[in-house]
């Protein structure tokens, strides 16, 4: 809390006598109308209002005109020329207050001078010490050994001396800096402390410029600090960023000195070297813009030569996005992305990179897309083209490019009752053919469907019909010898259901719950397609979502032949007063009147008349609980095919754990895998009766705690852990230390394990390899020790 801020119309006691009289009439004339407020509170309650008396900063123009107040036990002089203020000796002008036991100002050079327990106040900034010279308006002059405190960042220190070149410069000598709180005791040492023989603070551009320092580290020397610049705020700016050292069993040592480019307010730029002691030097940069436009970043690294593979290395991605104006009112505007992914070699995916990496993957794509619409109608034109990354030990099957893809759409809805919509598509396939054993193709699609919607507070029903029309050339004959294939395929579906609605009181609690069944019907007809090549298409995956729809399959190569009946039923318990959903159960299966002969390359018809039965569950019975789960029972094998059961447990900020178990059988696409997962953010003095406090998200819970933190993936399977991140934090009153350990299993055979290692000094700077982003990515609901950022009033240190 700050604080209490003195009232301006009544000085200390021993300050003024003469001054009683007015203030007494002052306050009667502010009870008066506060007496008239409280009898109108009924009426007209108060209302908090925007005050221009509370601004951060005078304007220069008024700051000219603002009066002086002078206070002091004795006073001399000479009227208009200078004051001289004996005993408490206070001047006040505007934001700056100086205080000392004796004060002279010269009006005519407004130049103030004070000797003995000086203390002045600019704008929050409090210095103290023996002697100071000040020309008062300008802020120019000097103090001798003061001990400062900064607004910005709360940082404090002492100096030999203090240049004050303007109201936002300074320049300290000798200077020591530190954010740590400052602990009773004539033996106090800060945790950190930065030395140096300037300091030059600039207040406007928030930084401050450390020359000749040395940081130390619990009073040991850490880093010797020729030039460093370091942020007084959050504020983006230029200058080297903190080295940092990470140890990976692939490179070895890496040693890392970024550079920080701020180029203006929408752009900027980080280039990243370091050095590998098993691998060799690597330049790495990142580019990152925001226009009112458009928006993107590009990412590229360079490895001349990699000792490990003995070759040059190289990486680059760039996103884009943005809108481009055609210049004619009629035609709109055409949105444009960009995702552009490529890397030098096959063994990239293995070498580099961690779990948050998208470069680590085995897919990389470069997609470009180009949209436009208007009012119901909508088009688009996209290229793709895949970079697949091999491994000789398990090969996979590279998608096919898509140079180009066209799509259109139009779409109306509650036309005289109806939805209708028309969708196209024209695509050219390409891919290595050694590979895919399929020839190139040019596909146009087409879908047709009109649906009426009947929607009460009740029930709903839904009658659909579609239609699917396609044509293939391709570029060699397929087995039968046909070069070119034309398939239509209608569909008629049928959506219904209920919604019952009831007041219920289960464990003591009032609920509103609901009982919802639902039925939903799909003819399709065969017609022959197993014969064609597959291009885009795969299985749906089995779930609630998925057994409500009229297509077995995803993509536009295969429309499986239905006549099936999904019938299912959902329970939900809602909070009567807010709404808010609590609990979910749902049961579904679908019913088959005959066998689906349509099927993938590899696949069988489907004979089953039952499918799978699905039963799920979600429970937020409480905010700190939430259980998840879901099971896909095979009723002729009377076994699960699928069981997923996941949990967390959060009772509090930075206390939360996550598990998870899940369970696949092998399919004919699908290999098996049994998996459990675990996750935490937790106080380990937990263990020893120290709870902490709850200081409120992004804030930690006080200094002196550690924290575990962690996520750890097992394969029953295969009887190994496939991802294990374990750390380590320690929230000091000023720092943060974290060490955590990641190993990722790329391959049967192969592992990479990182070794990360920081140190936060609040207000200064990170030492180390961060593991925040690991963290962030890879722990459900884990929260920074301290993200939180509140901005800094002059008020909160008002005098």
């Amino acid at each position: 809390m700050p604080p209490a801020k003195p009232d301006l119309l009544a000085p200390p006691a021993g300050r003024f006598a003469r001054s009683h009289v007015a203030g007494a009439v002052a306050l009667v004339g502010l009870l008066l109308p506060c007496a008239q407020a409280h009898a109108q509170a009924d009426e007209q309650p108060l209302v908090l209002k925007p005050s221009t008396r509370l601004q951060e900063a005078w304007p220069q123009g008024v700051r000219q005109q603002l009066p002086s107040f002078f206070y002091g036990d004795r006073s001399s002089g000479r009227p208009n020329l200078e004051t001289v203020l004996e005993g408490d000796a206070m001047m006040r002008r505007g934001d700056l207050v100086i205080e000392a036991d004796r004060l002279e100002y010269d009006q005519s050079t407004d130049v103030a001078r004070a000797q003995g327990a000086v203390r002045i106040n600019q704008a929050g900034n409090v210095f103290e010490g023996p002697s100071l010279e000040l020309k008062v308006d300008a802020f120019e002059g000097f103090f001798d050994s003061p001990r400062y405190r900064l607004l910005r960042g709360d940082a404090h220190g002492e100096a030999s001396r203090v240049d004050f070149l303007d109201r936002d410069r300074s320049v300290l000598h000798d200077a020591t800096y530190t954010t740590c709180r400052r602990e009773p005791g004539a033996g106090w040492l800060p945790a950190w402390m930065l030395s140096a023989s300037t300091i030059d603070i600039d207040n406007e551009e928030e930084t401050g410029l450390a020359k000749a320092g040395v940081l130390r580290f619990m009073n040991v020397p850490v880093l010797a600090i020729p030039v460093m610049s370091f942020p007084l705020t959050d504020k983006r700016k230029s200058g080297f960023l903190p080295p940092t050292v990470a140890l990976d069993n692939l490179a070895g040592v890496e040693v890392m000195i970024p550079y920080y480019w701020n180029i203006a307010p929408n752009r900027d730029a980080t280039f990243y070297p370091s050095v590998m002691s098993k691998r060799g030097i690597n330049m790495g940069g990142e580019f990152r813009y925001m226009e009112p436009t458009y928006q993107g970043q590009i990412r590229a690294e360079y490895m001349p030569d990699d000792r490990l593979r003995e070759r040059e290395r190289w990486s680059y991605a760039a996103k884009h996005t943005g809108v481009i104006s055609t210049g004619v009112p009629v035609l709109g505007n055409l949105g444009f992305s960009l995702d552009a992914n490529r890397v030098s070699d096959d063994n990239y995916w293995r070498d580099f990179g961690s779990s948050s990496n998208s470069l680590t993957s085995r897919l990389l794509t470069t997609d470009a897309n180009l949209r436009w619409g208007y009012k119901d109608f909508t088009a688009g034109l996209r290229t793709l083209k895949y970079q697949t990354l091999q491994d000789v030990t398990a090969p996979i099957t590279p998608p096919y490019d898509r140079l180009p893809q066209l799509t259109a759409r139009y779409a109306r809805y509650d036309v005289a009752g109806l939805d209708f919509s028309v969708d196209g598509d024209y695509t050219q396939f390409s891919a290595d053919r050694n590979l895919t054993l399929q020839p190139n193709a040019k596909r146009s699609y087409m879908l047709g469907q009109v649906s009426r919607p009947w929607l009460r507070p009740g029930w709903f029903f839904t009658p659909k019909v579609q239609l699917h029309a396609t044509t293939y050339q391709f570029d060699a004959p397929l087995a039968d010898g046909r070069t070119s294939a034309s398939r239509t395929v209608p569909t008629f579906s049928l959506d219904s259901g209920l919604i019952f609605e009831r007041n219920a009181r289960y464990f003591g609690r009032d609920w509103l719950q609901t009982l919802e069944p639902r039925a939903f019907y799909v003819n399709t007809p065969y017609r022959a397609q197993n014969g064609l090549p597959n291009y885009d298409s795969g299985g749906s995956d089995f779930n609630f979502a998925s057994i409500y729809s009229e297509n077995a399959f995803v993509g536009n190569d295969r429309i499986s032949d239905s006549n099936v009946l999904t019938l299912g039923v959902t329970t939900r318990f809602l909070q009567p007063d807010t709404g808010a959903e609590v609990a979910r159960f749902g049961v579904a299966q679908r019913l088959r009147f005959k066998d689906q002969e349509v099927f993938l390359p590899g696949g069988a018809p489907v004979e089953d008349r039952l499918s799978d039965f699905l039963a799920g569950a979600t429970i937020n019975w409480t905010p700190q609980w939430m259980l998840d789960t879901m099971v896909q029972y095979n009723p002729k094998t009377q076994r699960s095919e699928r069981f997923t059961v996941g949990g967390r447990y959060s009772p509090s900020n930075y206390r939360v754990v996550s598990a998870a178990y899940r369970v696949q059988r092998a399919t004919n696409t699908l290999t098996a895998s049994e998996q459990v997962e675990l996750g935490w953010q937790w106080p380990l003095n937990d263990l020893w009766g120290d709870r902490g406090r709850d200081l409120g998200a992004g804030m930690g819970q006080g200094p002196g705690r550690w924290y575990g933190v962690g996520r750890l993936n097992y394969s029953m399977v295969d009887r190994k852990f496939v991802e294990s991140i374990v750390g380590l934090e320690y929230e000091g009153d000023c720092w943060i230390g974290r060490i955590v350990v990641e190993r990722i299993q790329r391959a049967e055979a192969t592992a990479n394990t990182k070794y990360m290692f920081q140190i936060e000094f609040f207000g200064l700077a990170r030492l180390g390899s961060s593991p925040l982003r690991t963290l962030r990515d890879n722990i459900p609901r884990y929260q920074y020790l301290r993200e939180q950022v509140t901005t800094s009033s002059r008020f909160g240190s008002y005098d």
